[in-house]
């Protein structure tokens, strides 16, 4: 038995002209295309609808955190403080996600100056609180913590606005983003064989915040949204690509590869008719670790110490608002950028303004309505700490946040009007009394307490007796003003 592949249909399809060609596919297959995507846009409309009804019932606090006077704890306490802040990670199962809309919840890390007055806030779900005063108080014992209210309430969510003008803009990674920024461990200096010294970043930072002046206001944001270990795998896949390793597929890509593929082979059937038609395959070569230049060397290493720590999928915002008599765009705009260059590895990764997108900056045509649709979204996205509004968020360790968030080590930051406490607070002893005896003798307090003012008595008697011996010896000729 003969099998005869009757192929006059596919030949008849290809003598069409093109539009005829164009019509003839979508009327066969086309209606499959917009079937895909109308199921695709239910789907997201539906997620985003269960999603807001979960979010509406989450509850968000504002915590002021305030560390003692004289903090010489580097920013690896902080680094600390995140490791046990990657315990608000969540997995969610298929009906927690599709019935429930429930997803993972983020914090938000945030320096506020209001006219030269900084505080360092952190803002979080409710049932994170004990979570991260925990962090906090781990590190940091004598903090205080308090609750405060949201410092953007008084300032206007719509522009233009008669009375304030803004600033502001997301930063976005430069390069791939298992690349690392420069971390506080490049600002330690050795002098000596036992010296140290650490010249802390973050002063930048409070010298700026430090000279506005009355109706200024910067605010700084950093969304933390905690997540898993899938992440290593990327930095992985990046060292092959780096040594020249064939990148591993996906099931979903290699369907895709093999449509392409099916459609290049039909191309060169057809091409073919006018000529040979020569296909070049990518090849990939392997390299050892002996070829690898210095700055590959290098990349790899970094990427091997990123994916060693725990991360969080991060954005950070920065806004400058101000009473428009007032407002310096130059200072602080250019002294904030000047703050984030300073992480600049220009063989790694860096941090840089999205001037593309979120940059309250418009270029060209309708210059305007440009500038004040940014500035509205900009200040919405910031006021509702939103972590998918704005640009994609991309991946910090948790010593690269430490370096871009950390209280700062007042020997080596002149910042007068950080809000600080006025000295270390301590705990009476265990075994002091409080309350009266049963017997009606006198408590261990009382007791110290007198012991206390006739100590103080006699040693004020004992001064005044020096004193006066010591006025006799006084020359009688010494001039008194």
């Amino acid at each position: 038995m003969n099998l005869v592949l009757d192929l006059s249909p596919i030949q008849e399809f290809f003598n069409l002209p093109p539009d005829l060609m164009l019509k003839s596919f979508l009327f066969n297959f086309g209606w499959i295309i917009f079937g895909i995507f109308f199921l695709l846009g239910v789907r997201e409309i539906w997620l985003s609808y269960i999603r807001g009804k979960y979010f509406s019932g989450v509850k968000f606090i504002f915590l002021a955190i305030d560390i003692p006077r004289g903090n010489v704890q580097s920013p690896r306490a902080v680094e600390n403080m995140f490791s046990y802040l990657a315990g608000a990670h969540s997995t969610q199962n298929f009906f927690d996600k599709w019935f429930s809309g429930e997803f993972q919840l983020s914090m938000s890390l945030e320096i506020v100056s209001s006219e030269g007055y900084t505080q360092f806030l952190i803002r979080t779900p409710i049932q994170f609180r004990n979570l991260v005063e925990s962090a906090v108080y781990s590190q940091y014992p004598d903090a205080e913590i308090i609750e405060v209210d949201d410092y953007c309430e008084d300032f206007p969510r719509k522009f233009p606005d008669e009375e304030y003008d803004i600033w502001g803009t997301e930063f976005i990674q430069a390069a791939h983003p298992m690349y690392p920024i420069k971390t506080y461990k490049e600002f330690e200096h050795q002098l000596g064989p036992s010296e140290m010294v650490f010249k802390d970043p973050m002063s930048e930072l409070m010298e700026l915040c430090s000279s506005l002046r009355k109706g200024e206001h910067l605010w700084y944001q950093i969304i933390l949204i905690p997540t898993g270990f899938d992440w290593v795998n990327n930095g992985d896949e990046e060292i092959g690509r780096i040594l020249g390793k064939q990148p591993n597929v996906s099931f979903f890509n290699k369907i895709i590869d093999a449509l392409v593929e099916f459609i290049s082979d039909l191309s060169e059937a057809v091409f073919s008719l006018w000529g040979d038609v020569q296909v070049k395959e990518k090849e990939f070569k392997k390299l050892s670790m002996m070829e690898l230049t210095p700055k590959q060397k290098k990349k790899i290493e970094s990427i091997e110490e990123k994916s060693s720590k725990i991360a969080f999928l991060c954005k950070v915002r920065v806004v400058y608002m101000a009473k428009r008599e007032v407002m310096n765009k130059a200072k602080v705009a250019n002294g904030f950028v000047g703050y984030m260059k300073q992480f600049s590895a220009l063989d790694l990764n860096n941090l840089k303004p999205d001037m593309k997108i979120t940059a309250t900056k418009a270029n060209y045509f309708n210059k305007g309505k440009k500038l004040i649709n940014k500035q509205n979204k900009l200040i919405n996205n910031y006021i509702d700490r939103s972590d998918w509004a704005g640009r994609t968020p991309f991946l910090l360790n948790i010593e690269e946040l430490a370096t871009l968030w950390h209280f700062p080590v007042e020997a080596n930051s002149n910042a007068p009007l950080v809000q600080k406490i006025s000295a270390k607070k301590y705990k009476p002893p265990a075994n002091l009394a409080t309350d009266d005896a049963s017997t009606g003798a006198k408590t261990l307090r009382d007791d110290l307490l007198s012991f206390d003012d006739i100590s103080n008595k006699e040693t004020k008697k004992e001064e005044n007796d020096e004193a006066v011996k010591g006025s006799k010896n006084i020359p009688s000729n010494l001039p008194f003003g």
